[in-house]
């Protein structure tokens, strides 16, 4: 292993990249020159360009590929993550009525995750504002007839959870209120059924448009979902600006939603994990979806 000193007596040094740099160029120098060197170009460190002058190929297209089918420990790192969510949202459960401060759910959910997870997360989640499409918690305190949209994305070294539930607050929803919950609901049963590998993701996402369509005046305006893992965001997009198919091995976040912010306060959104099978899909979030 090549390493280098990325601290001089505990003080983290301003020069990493120069450093690590040269550390490289210095064990490939004592071997014959290379004349191709493969790189990842979003991260690339130019210090490496002028001592090396060969040709540097990017090879970041073929990491992302190769990330999409997780081994045994990175699936066991992501349902790790997941279940920190479901610590999170039976937190949730036990907590939320009206006037119950946005900053107290987040905090007391953070708690919930790493108490699940038995030490600190690499990442903290997505939505945690009441009666609003999503957002950071506020200082506010929270109000009956909202609905709490949480989309709560803990990760465990390094590996990213990414689902959503829906919290009526005061606990008497609106017929309205249910009837987007059931629309939003109902994209699941389609999901399970119709993915399987070989599919393409365009086809998946214009079968829920068309379901999220039978709730009047709803506005649903985002992708279907997208893949998890080291980043939040991963292939395969669920998402008409990309021509995805699903893989076996992909672990993938579903999540259809409809809103309409007047009359829901604010909307539904709910979203699941999977992960794809040689034969179709495993539920990896089982944890209740109702309001």
């Amino acid at each position: 292993n090549l390493v280098y000193d990325a601290k001089w007596l505990s003080t983290m040094r301003n020069d990493q990249r120069w450093a690590s740099s040269q550390v490289l160029v210095s064990a490939l120098s004592v071997q014959a020159p290379p004349r191709r060197v493969g790189v990842e170009f979003s991260s690339f460190s130019l210090h490496l360009s002028a001592p090396l002058a060969c040709e540097m190929i990017d090879i970041e297209p073929d990491i992302y590929r190769l990330r999409r089918r997780k081994d045994p420990d990175e699936l066991a790192r992501l349902r790790k993550a997941i279940a920190a969510t479901g610590a999170m949202y039976r937190r949730a459960r036990e907590i939320i009525h009206p006037g119950i401060n946005e900053l107290t759910v987040f905090n007391e959910l953070q708690a919930a995750a790493v108490l699940e997870c038995g030490e600190m997360l690499t990442g903290t989640g997505n939505d945690y504002a009441c009666g609003v499409h999503g957002g950071p918690p506020r200082d506010r305190p929270i109000e009956a007839g909202e609905l709490y949209i949480l989309d709560l994305g803990p990760a465990f070294r390094g590996y990213y959870a990414d689902n959503a539930r829906v919290i009526a607050v005061g606990g008497k929803p609106t017929d309205r209120q249910i009837a987007a919950w059931e629309t939003v609901a109902s994209v699941f049963p389609m999901i399970e059924l119709r993915i399987r590998p070989g599919r393409r993701c365009r086809e998946i996402f214009e079968e829920a448009k068309q379901i999220i369509a039978r709730f009047p005046g709803g506005v649903w305006h985002s992708h279907l979902g997208h893949g998890i893992g080291l980043f939040p965001h991963e292939a395969p997009h669920l998402n008409p600006n990309w021509d995805d198919a699903f893989e076996v091995g992909d672990v993938i976040a579903v999540e259809p939603a409809v809103y309409l912010d007047a009359e829901l306060r604010a909307g539904i959104r709910l979203e699941n994990n999977y992960l794809v099978t040689e034969d179709g899909i495993e539920l990896l979030s089982d944890f209740p979806l109702d309001l």
